[in-house]
């Protein structure tokens, strides 16, 4: 016994495992934590990869197949073909007082429009147009407005607004209106109410692409002009990613050499009968048909 009476038990302690035991515990415990959070972070890194991979946007080769005149006084907004009719809406800069709101059918002989429409200048800027079931729209920039006409009599048969700021370019899938406007955005517009109902971010190597403008949708892509550069984007509709790029650098170089007072590059119209692309751009002296080799 001990001194104060109390009997003394030898073994195990009344307060639980001994310290090397509970020591093996903590131990375990915290190598299964560590793996279970070397895990998680190995699971979020790979769906951060997937969700980030890019793919590197290809140089789309493509050979001069023709050229023809295009007036020098018309701005170029949008381009598009009906069959084998080409047609052009163009826009007028206050400080280009030669320059008018127009769309009309282009002539591939004198470059000259045969003009069905004219808008307003004092009120309108005129933008894209796309042809789609019998109807042709168009865009304004500033007034949030679009037109639609009869294709055949090209009678204004109504009107419609948009939430986009501003109109820049647009073409259509089949089923609905596609459009920009100068943002990294592109929406879908659904030909009934003309409401937006899908709308995609465009990125070039996952940042976002912005100035978007004239756009042609062709074979389940969308083809883009870039405001202020000689390129235009091959974009897949499903994600917005930029798959290739079609450098006009030296095509715009040649307009200028011709013409020294031509804008920016703007206007891309695909005629199916030849697989070729028509492309142009404000105050251009030329319209070039291209074949894409991708």
């Amino acid at each position: 016994m001990s001194s104060n009476g109390r009997t003394l038990v030898s073994g195990t302690s009344n307060w639980g495992s001994s310290p090397c035991i509970r020591t093996m515990k903590y131990t375990k415990i915290l190598i299964y934590s560590l793996i279970s959070l070397s895990l998680l972070i190995t699971g979020i890194l790979y769906i951060y990869n997937t969700d980030s991979k890019s793919i590197e946007p290809t140089k789309i080769p493509f050979q001069i197949i023709n050229k023809y005149p295009h007036s020098t006084n018309s701005y170029t907004q949008g381009l598009f073909f009906d069959g084998d009719t080409l047609y052009e809406s163009t826009g007028s800069p206050s400080y280009l007082p030669q320059t008018e709101s127009v769309l009309g059918i282009l002539d591939l002989e004198t470059g000259k429009i045969d003009t069905k429409v004219k808008l307003d200048r004092d009120i309108y800027f005129g933008e894209g147009s796309t042809i789609l079931k019998d109807k042709i729209y168009q865009l304004t920039y500033k007034n949030q407005k679009g037109f639609v006409y009869d294709a055949k009599t090209f009678e204004q048969i109504q009107t419609f607004e948009f939430e986009s700021k501003e109109g820049w370019g647009l073409t259509n899938d089949s089923a609905n209106l596609i459009m920009s406007d100068g943002t990294d955005k592109i929406t879908y517009l659904d030909t009934d109410n003309f409401t937006a109902i899908r709308q995609i971010s465009v990125k070039y190597q996952n940042s976002p692409q912005y100035n978007l403008n004239e756009l042609e949708y062709v074979a389940g892509y969308i083809y883009a002009n870039i405001y202020q550069t000689n390129k235009i984007v091959k974009i897949n509709p499903d994600n917005g990613e930029i798959l290739g790029v079609l450098d006009l650098s030296d095509i715009v170089a040649q307009a200028r050499e011709k013409s020294s007072n031509i804008a920016e590059l703007n206007g891309i119209a695909y005629r199916e009968s030849t697989e070729t692309f028509f492309i142009t751009g404000k105050l251009w002296p030329y319209i070039y048909e291209l074949k894409l080799q991708n």
